[in-house]
């Protein structure tokens, strides 16, 4: 028999904050050594009184207002009761029935709520090295019989955004993931950097017989990366599926994610009773200012889909095209300054030109370098990046020519027209320097000019290729191709 998965995520994100949410150390991601961004407030010493980032609202307030949801009139932080070592306070600062934000939806997924509260301390089962574990534990090699807490994420702002059971399949809920993480980074509003942990995201998921009551809800936690997101959720349909096919019962729990390809049981699922929430009463309530929100709101830049949506319009690029442009905000923007030099002219050929070296050669550039977009440009500007791509389009150089100028604008940080002027990288044009190349290539190639004489029209691109070799890349192909046609019929 199939089952029907219903699938609802919840998703953490770590804001982008000068400063935690409740104390004024810095909110440092890249922060490598344990316990260095900590104070009494985020330590949970007792007596100590929290404040509210206000940076931290106004970023989820942004959130919300993006994906369409309720900005709350009053909202309140709560405190979130469980004993676990990272949690030093013995509760989480968190929110509970006045969220900031109240429905909303993205990609078809309707939105619960989306609310702030702070992040807990990181713990550390097993440290780099062995030095440290010597100094604690008195001996090499036992790292592993102790946990470490290092508590400079603790109280970093945190955004947790749930979304109704509306998802339907693995590939839907990735989908979904992956255009939060876009948003966020349009914002400004996160990173959302995975493998940093600055995203975080978890499902509650269940199977049923079509058109039967829902079954019964698993939680799966340990999600810390696309793939995980994906594998885990199919995991986990076709596990609860395999045990009602067996007339087996589905248990409510929370599961983890092993990258062993494996979902495995963690605990017997909380209820929000368990975690006897009550009003924090350190902190006040927050009345949102309405002329705040809607300054907000005009501050709110063109979002990933309108953006895909408008690419395609305007500049007549292919869906895959536009996600890839849109995938990187500073791609994007790169990519409108540069044709920008040249989209008066209305030249779907050479925009077309320029989205395929950006996408293919541009790209690959910043790969071999390691360099994101922001740092190259500062070499290759989009001005002459757009110059590059002109000079191919009206016959000046040729693609190879311009594939192996890019390294040369990167370290030199000149434009192109330069380095043509300097370096004679132009296109050769005189057909009398092109004949001798052309009569030399086809004394050389009898089984291609063989071939041609004999009706197969492609074997002049063979001969073409082999006089481009010659001269390095520089030839004018139109015109080489013209020449030997010509000398092949007399």
């Amino acid at each position: 028999m199939s089952f029907v998965p219903t699938i609802g995520l919840e998703i953490h994100a770590e804001l982008k904050t000068g400063t935690k949410m409740f104390c004024g150390c810095a909110n440092d991601p890249d922060e490598r050594h344990p316990n260095i961004n900590v104070c009494p407030v985020c330590l949970g010493h007792p007596g100590v009184l929290p404040t509210i980032n206000r940076e931290a609202v106004r970023k989820v307030i942004a959130v919300g207002l993006a994906l369409n949801g309720k900005i709350a009139e009053f909202s309140k932080f709560d405190r979130k009761n469980y004993f676990y070592p990272d949690l030093p306070k013995g509760y989480q600062i968190s929110q509970y029935d006045e969220p900031l934000v109240v429905g909303g939806s993205l990609k078809g997924v309707r939105l619960t709520r989306i609310h702030l509260e702070e992040d807990t301390a990181r713990l550390l089962h097993q440290l780099p090295g062995a030095a440290l574990g010597r100094s604690l534990t008195g001996g090499a090699g036992r790292d592993a019989d102790y946990s470490y807490v290092d508590f400079n994420r603790s109280s970093v702002p945190l955004m947790e955004l749930v979304t109704e059971p509306d998802i339907a399949s693995a590939e839907q809920a990735l989908e979904f993931a992956k255009e939060l993480q876009l948003i966020l980074r349009y914002l400004g509003a996160s990173d959302a950097d995975m493998e940093k942990g600055q995203m975080r995201v978890e499902a509650n998921l269940s199977v049923a017989e079509p058109g039967g009551k829902l079954g019964t809800k698993v939680e799966v936690k340990n999600l810390n990366s696309f793939r995980a997101v994906k594998d885990a959720i199919a995991y986990e349909i076709d596990r609860q599926s395999k045990i009602l096919e067996g007339d087996g019962t589905v248990i409510q729990e929370t599961r983890g994610w092993d990258e062993r390809g494996v979902t495995v049981s963690q605990r017997i699922k909380e209820e929000a009773h368990d975690y006897r929430y009550m009003p924090e009463p350190d902190l006040p309530p927050l009345t949102i200012n309405r002329e705040e929100v809607e300054e907000i709101k005009a501050g709110i830049p063109e979002l990933p889909e309108a953006k895909r949506a408008r690419f395609a319009s305007e500049f007549k690029l292919t869906p895959e095209q536009t996600v890839l442009l849109t995938e990187d905000q500073d791609l994007a923007s790169y990519f409108e300054n540069a044709v920008s030099e040249f989209v008066a002219e209305k030249n779907e050929e050479q925009v077309g030109l320029l989205v395929n070296y950006l996408l293919s050669d541009l790209r690959g550039l910043m790969q071999k370098t390691g360099m994101g977009i922001s740092e190259l440009a500062e070499k290759i500007p989009p001005v002459n990046f757009a110059h590059l791509i002109a000079l191919v389009a009206v016959g000046k150089i040729s693609s190879r020519t311009a594939k192996d100028m890019l390294p040369k604008m990167l370290e030199s940080g000149l434009d192109p027209h330069e380095i043509v002027k300097v370096a004679d990288l132009g296109q050769i044009e005189d057909e009398f320097e092109l004949v001798k190349i052309v009569t030399e290539v086809i004394d050389q190639s009898p089984q291609a000019v063989a071939d041609y004489k004999k009706g197969k029209v492609s074997a002049i691109e063979a001969l073409v290729g082999r006089a481009m070799g010659k001269l390095s890349g520089r030839g004018n192909p139109e015109l080489l191709r013209k020449l030997f046609a010509d000398q092949l019929s007399k």
